[in-house]
């Protein structure tokens, strides 16, 4: 019976192996650079899937690749590239000779490859969500990180430690367990160490008349709270190993002297449904300052409520469950409950008196 010839990257007999070509070697390095690189998605994955699905040679090549990428350490650019193609060599003196263009492709992948090689399985990324806005990232490590409205978080994944610096904003950090590389969440000037555990890191920007508001609330497992900087931070010289439930709220000042800053801290324990109620879409309040409640509100809403007139509005309390984004909604209600009045202009909401 008649069989086709093989072609590039198949079997040159029957039981022998998989003839991989330079430029198939090449194609390997290029993607196990792009996979373990920032860019990674669940569509490159696929597309790797289907590039290997080609041929027998196509998945050799990605498994010798694979396999130097994982046991790179200590390893020089030169002995990367030859465990790459070392096969492709050797088969391609089976297979005849090739042209020149194939060994000029090759050597560039290789040198792509090599360079991530440097920083084996490190990513660094940016996420941003805008005002209203809520995201799910899963991490190439598996970590779930759900971010809230207007938050900005900076990813870094390298081989000892994994660190996420929080800008602003709100996230829920779900870590996967990795004992050897501990789970750390930055944010003005304080660091929040896991390896595999969840909690939640808020942070409030400087606005006028305060500093920096951190907190940080223990969902499950176990975190410790230490300063950034222990050798200048005088009230988290000594980390807080927290509980389950705990919070710990900081917030930083703005010292005497030029330079130097001061924190306020303290523990308590909120009701963790309330904590949570974002990723629901809701905003539950317990008896809060009508200020802290419309500052809450207008997190989540580009079109702002203004509280105006009297100070009197200042001792106003608020309760409820009320819908995130929905300002319109829950200044009408707030108004009804204490007999105010909203006036809606083309920018803002005013709540004030009648």
């Amino acid at each position: 019976m008649h069989r086709p010839q093989a072609g590039a990257g198949e079997r040159n007999g029957e039981g022998s192996q998989p003839v991989v070509t330079p430029e198939i070697a090449a194609e390997a390095a290029v993607w196990v650079a792009r996979l373990h690189g920032p860019d990674r998605s669940v569509h490159m994955e696929r597309e790797c899937l289907a590039w290997q699905a080609r041929s027998a040679a196509h998945r050799l090549a990605f498994e010798r690749c694979t396999d130097t990428w994982q046991d790179v350490a200590g390893l020089r650019l030169s002995t990367y590239a030859n465990a790459a193609s070392a096969g492709a060599a050797s088969d391609a003196k089976r297979a005849g000779p090739f042209k020149p263009r194939r060994w000029a492709l090759a050597a560039t992948a290789l040198a792509v490859g090599g360079v991530l090689v440097l920083q084996p399985w490190r990513a660094i990324d940016t996420y941003v969500t805008g005002v209203g806005e809520q995201r799910l990232v899963i991490l190439q490590d598996g970590t779930r990180m759900s971010l809230n409205t207007a938050t900005h978080v900076r990813v870094e994944l390298a081989r000892a430690q994994r660190t996420v610096k929080v800008d602003g904003g709100e996230a829920l950090f779900e870590v996967a367990k990795d004992a050897r590389r501990p789970f750390v969440v930055q944010a003005a000037g304080t660091e929040v160490v896991a390896t595999g555990t969840a909690f939640v890191v808020r942070l409030t920007p400087a606005s006028k008349g305060g500093g920096d508001a951190l907190a940080v609330t223990l969902v499950e497992g176990q975190i410790v709270v230490r300063a950034a900087d222990r050798a200048t931070d005088a009230v988290l010289l000594n980390p807080v190993v927290m509980a389950v439930g705990d919070r710990v709220r900081l917030r930083r000042l703005g010292g005497v002297a030029p330079g130097e800053s001061r924190e306020a801290m303290q523990v308590d324990r909120p009701r963790m449904d309330q904590m949570l109620a974002w990723k629901r879409g809701e905003a539950i309040f317990d008896d809060v300052s009508l200020l802290d409640a419309v500052a809450e509100m207008n997190r989540y809403s580009p079109k702002l409520i203004m509280v105006t007139g009297s100070d009197a509005l200042r001792d106003l309390r608020v309760s409820g469950v009320f819908r995130t984004g929905d300002n319109v909604n829950f200044a009408r209600a707030v108004a009804e409950l204490h007999g105010l009045a909203v006036r809606e202009r083309s920018d803002r909401l005013e709540l004030g008196l009648r």
